[in-house]
């Protein structure tokens, strides 16, 4: 009879980065960590000073973390932005998450990055398009009914 490995949700199939950078076992450019995160520059920057906050503990994304660390994770992530914004002297950040879709690492992570008016970045919410009312309407409704139908305790699925 063959044995299985049973996996909890919170932890990778296989060895994850952030965790690894997270418990020291690989190298980073580590900015500040705290009891539930930590933020380091990304290895491939869109800008100088484009870094990552990740969370120390393993969640694949934002629908995985715990309600108690979402407030103070947050928290962090405007500290880091102001931080980021200063040092570098930018104009304002990009401040973004993925979920599941075009996550290089499946690890709840936030980018952020500084931003300059005509700096060149694009793409990120293109292309942009016009729907018509009826499209609209029918979105509303499907998201209306959706959150109507979700339990007391929040916006969890």
């Amino acid at each position: 009879m063959a044995t299985r490995t049973v996996r909890s949700a919170n932890q990778p199939a296989g060895p994850c980065r952030f965790c690894q950078i997270s418990r020291g076992e690989l190298n980073a450019h580590i900015l500040f960590e705290d009891a539930i995160s930590i933020a380091f520059l990304d290895h491939r920057p869109l800008f100088p000073g484009h870094c990552l906050l990740v969370t120390k503990q393993h969640y694949g994304t934002l629908l995985d973390l715990p309600a108690e660390i979402v407030g103070p994770l947050f928290l962090n992530a405007q500290k880091l932005a102001a931080i980021v914004e200063r040092a570098m002297n930018a104009e304002g950040t990009f401040v973004a998450m993925n979920n599941r879709v075009s996550q290089s690492v499946p690890h709840f992570h936030i980018h952020i990055v500084p931003r300059r008016r005509g700096d060149g970045l694009r793409g990120f919410f293109w292309p942009r398009r016009t729907i018509s009312d009826e499209e609209i309407k029918t979105v509303e409704k499907k998201l209306s009914e959706t959150i109507r139908d979700l339990s007391p305790s929040g916006l969890r699925p």
